[in-house]
C-alpha cells in the first residue's frame, strides 16, 4: 500500500534518457544519400512546376475563348 511516488524530476530523467536511446535507434542518411534525395526533390519541384505552368497556359486560353464567345 505504501506507493512510492515519481516526483517531476525522475519522470523527466526517464523521459529524457527514453529519448536518448530512441534517437540511437534512428538509421541516420549518409551525406551520399542526403544528396541523391535532393537531387530527386528538386527534380520533381521541376516536373511538377512545368506540369502546373502547362495547365495554366491551357486553362488561361479555355478561359480566353469563352470570355470572347459570350461577348
Amino acid at each position: 500500500m505504501a506507493e512510492k511516488k515519481e516526483n517531476i524530476f525522475t519522470k523527466a530523467k526517464s523521459f529524457f534518457v527514453d529519448c536518448k536511446n530512441e534517437i540511437k535507434k534512428i538509421k541516420w542518411p549518409t551525406p551520399k544519400m542526403t544528396f541523391k534525395n535532393t537531387g530527386v526533390v528538386l527534380v520533381m519541384i521541376l516536373i511538377v512546376g512545368w506540369f502546373v505552368f502547362l495547365l495554366d497556359m491551357g486553362l488561361m486560353q479555355v478561359l480566353g475563348v469563352v470570355m470572347s464567345v459570350s461577348r
